[in-house]
Formats: C-alpha cells, structure tokens, sequence
C-alpha cells in the first residue's frame, strides 16, 4: 500500500514540510506573543471573531516571520544533504549532493577547483534570496526576540 513517493521530489518536498514543522511553528509562536493583547481585546469588543482576528490584525502583521520562515526553509533545503541522499535517486537528487559527486569521469580525480567553481555557483540561489529579503529577515528576527 504504498504512497509512490519514495525516490521521489514529492516525498522529498514531504520531508522536508513534517520536518521544518516544529521550526516554523516555534518562529511564529515567539512573534505573535510579541503582538499586544490589547490588539485583541480591542478586536473582540468591536464583536470579532477568531477569523477576522486572524485575518484583520495577525495575518498583516506577519510579513516579517513569512520572510523569515521563507527563507529559513529555503536555505535548509537548498543546503540539505542527508534527506537528499537518503529519500531521493539519482534523477531528484538536491544540488548539494551533485556536488558531492562531481568527479573527473576521465581520471577519477577531484578536481577542487572545478568543486569551488561548482560551490560559489550553488551558492548563488541562497545569496540572492538573502540580498533581496535581508532587512525583512533581520527586522523578524528581532521582532520576537525581546519581551514586555
């Protein structure tokens, strides 16, 4: 009775969501204590609901954890290695391990600068996520981080 997703980028991507669960939900629990109550309390007196709530105060005030959980994610499973070699073939393999495996098919021999080329190269993706959402990133960070 198998799901079919063993070997494959849709069991991978699988993984990768049970296992950036408990990350991402420890990210947005510490920003929105941070939010004031008073928020709320306000909301509830004007007869909101738990949706409207959500929808009218939380949810715009969350640009800054979305980037954060965004890129968070993004740089673990762009970098990842073990889930890669161990839940995927050799067609979905995730680039970290290609790097891995870059080796001179003629000699067999590593050729390091060949391997540095090929790092600075998978190493792009990441860094211009990180230059164009920076200051959302850091602005995240800091909003859970101080309490009172």
């Amino acid at each position: 009775m198998g799901m079919g997703l063993a070997g494959s980028i849709p069991g991978l991507i699988f993984v990768h969501v049970i296992y950036g669960l408990g990350f991402t939900t420890l990210f947005f629990r510490n920003f929105y204590v941070t939010i004031p109550h008073d928020l709320v309390k306000a909301a509830k007196v004007d007869g909101a609901g738990f949706f409207r709530i959500f929808w009218s105060i939380f949810l715009p005030l969350s640009l800054p954890i979305i980037v954060v959980t965004v890129i968070w994610q993004f740089t673990q499973i762009w970098n990842d290695f073990l889930f890669g070699v161990s839940f995927s073939q050799a067609g979905t393999q995730p680039v970290t391990v290609a790097l891995n495996n870059i080796v001179n098919s003629t000699t067999g021999v590593k050729e390091y600068n060949v391997d540095m080329a090929a790092a600075i190269i998978a190493a792009l993706p990441t860094l211009l996520v990180y230059a164009v959402a920076g200051k959302y990133f850091i602005r995240g960070l800091t909003a859970g981080s101080v309490k009172g």
